[in-house]
């Protein structure tokens, strides 16, 4: 699957005292992003999880650039590359218009009952890997 993009806007309350977006808020960003890049495939949460899969983030790195603030409208670009037999990194970027604001490395593993398993055929045919 290629980039995958999702817009957004910032809202007042995710501002700090600063009136910038709180760093924290930057990793729902991208989560959001990553679930609706994954429900673009054909791939749903609440399913996956039925049938005792679960995609779990276990590392992330941020590399921030420039601060967000209240009203600003971005978007988040989504792109996942398979590393090894068990890993998935999502690369992600927050822009204005073409602007990088920042950028993300999100690794993920398929768990089963807490352990890591490879990826479903089914989960690699969805995301073209």
């Amino acid at each position: 699957m290629n980039k995958f993009i999702l817009n957004f806007e910032v809202r007042d309350y995710e501002c700090d005292l600063q009136g910038i977006v709180n760093n924290a808020v930057y990793q729902n960003y991208y989560e959001h992003a990553r679930h609706q890049y994954l429900k673009s495939a054909g791939l749903d949460f609440a399913t996956l999880h039925q049938q005792g899969i679960d995609p779990v983030v276990y590392r992330i790195e941020i590399d921030f650039r420039k601060p967000l603030k209240s009203g600003d409208s971005f978007h988040v670009e989504t792109s996942v590359v398979r590393e090894g037999n068990l890993k998935f990194i999502f690369n992600q970027e927050i822009k204005i218009q073409e602007n990088l604001v920042n950028k993300a490395k999100v690794a993920v593993v398929f768990t089963s009952r807490g352990k890591p398993i490879p990826a479903p055929p089914f989960v690699l045919e969805a995301l073209e890997l």
